[in-house]
């Protein structure tokens, strides 16, 4: 059927309407007429797919990768960058409007380089014929790839390398991922593997490997075999050559991060983030919730008299009470939650800023009940998902708090992934 592109959704898709029901059409723009192909009936709302483009939209371009389409990772590489970013301010404002939250602020686009912007990528091992792949966009299937646009260009230079030289050096056999993980820099390089092999087996295969590796890609210093679990969030390390960790320079601040540790993605807008975070904000008491390594914690140490940092991943832990050496601070070893708890029960007095970066699921009831009963004088909420964020922010309106400022950072172009940082205080 022929459909009228009405708007741009959240997870990628443009939406249409015929005969009153939503119709949903990935790789279209708003405005455009589109011809397209019913997929799957859901009841509401129907999937399509896109068959070719009858009226398209000024903003409608070249995708600059030839796997667009194919893989799974990117979503808007058929859109002028500026027409990116204006479609996901308008996702976000749209997704608050839906949670009925009043007197949204203008959100203001930060954005960077939409190309190259990748600190870090991790894909898949396929072992015959042998290739290093993403996966078939709504598949578990490995499409292989000898390049990735949206990666750093010394990311780049290892995908090339890997791609031709990795069946050699006994990937195939041994790792089902590897993740690449650079400084900010380019000159540093650490690696991760996983594998189904135990350790015994991890030691001896690394040091068979490593000196190889290290010789094709001199950016390397360190390198990580992990066990492979079917949960995927294994963080046991096997085995390790050279070093376990990098420094990431960012601003006038060092952090170190290890191999299984979280940390920003887009070494373009790392700098602009931390100032939109922690630029203005001073007073007694801060707490950085969900800290990392501590991106926040360690700016916001040496503005508040002391920092409370908390965080659950061991990792993480371990790099953050490295990197607040020296500073006034407490490291909290700790879900969100159950801090919170316990910051309830022993009558914390209620610190002058709290600052939030929760994964994707949000904060959840329990840690905004408990932000509403502790009443910090600011909130400032660090979202990758517009929906949990709207949820999140009904809860605390209702507990009288008032939205002040808010961005929209784009940490991930080519893709509808959105990042936002929102201003809460009391008065």
């Amino acid at each position: 059927m022929n459909l009228l592109i009405d708007q741009a959704v959240y997870g990628g898709a443009g939406l249409a309407r015929a005969d009153g029901k939503a119709i949903f059409v990935p790789f279209t723009l708003p405005g455009e007429t589109v011809e397209a192909e019913i997929v799957a009936d859901k009841g509401g709302f129907s999937t399509a797919e896109l068959q070719s483009v009858l009226d398209p939209s000024p903003a409608r371009t070249v995708p600059p990768c030839a796997y667009f389409g194919q893989c799974g990772g990117c979503h808007y590489q058929h859109a002028s960058y500026a027409a990116q970013v204006e479609m996901k301010r308008a996702i976000l404002r749209e997704t608050l409007e839906r949670a009925r939250i009043r007197e949204i602020p203008d959100i203001e686009a930060v954005a960077a380089e939409p190309l190259g912007y990748r600190n870090r990528i991790r894909l898949h091992v396929q072992a015959n014929p042998f290739s290093l792949c993403y996966k078939l966009r709504k598949s578990h299937t490995n499409l292989p790839v000898t390049t990735c646009p949206i990666a750093g260009p010394v990311l780049q230079r290892a995908i090339e390398t890997l791609s031709q030289e990795g069946e050699a050096l006994g990937l195939a056999a041994f790792v089902t991922e590897i993740e690449l993980f650079a400084a900010p820099d380019e000159a540093v390089l650490i690696v991760s593997l996983w594998t189904d092999y135990p350790a015994s087996e991890a030691n001896s295969f690394l040091d068979k490997m490593s000196p190889q590796l290290r010789q094709l890609l001199p950016e390397i210093q360190g390198l990580g075999i992990f066990a492979m679990e079917k949960a995927r969030t294994t963080t046991r390390l096997l085995a390790h050559s050279g070093a376990e960790s990098l420094i990431y320079f960012s601003g006038t601040h060092c952090y170190r991060v290890s191999l299984a540790s979280f940390f920003q993605v887009n070494r373009f807008l790392i700098d602009p983030l931390v100032q939109l975070v922690t630029a203005g904000e001073s007073g007694g008491a801060a707490w950085d919730l969900y800290a990392g390594v501590g991106l926040f914690s360690l700016p916001l140490a040496e503005t508040f008299s002391a920092i409370t940092a908390v965080e659950s991943s061991p990792s993480a832990v371990r790099d953050l009470r490295e990197n607040l050496r020296g500073a006034k601070h407490r490291v909290v070893a700790s879900d969100t939650a159950a801090f919170l708890r316990q910051a309830r029960h022993h009558r914390q007095s209620a610190p002058d800023l709290v600052v939030v970066d929760p994964p994707r699921a949000g904060l959840l009831r329990d840690v905004t009940t408990a932000l509403g009963k502790i009443r910090p004088r600011k909130i400032t909420y660090v979202s990758c998902d517009p929906a949990t964020l709207s949820r999140d922010l009904a809860a605390l309106l209702e507990s009288g708090y008032r939205l002040r400022k808010m961005h929209l950072l784009d940490l991930f172009p080519q893709t509808y992934h959105i990042e936002s940082v929102t201003h809460l205080s009391l008065d």
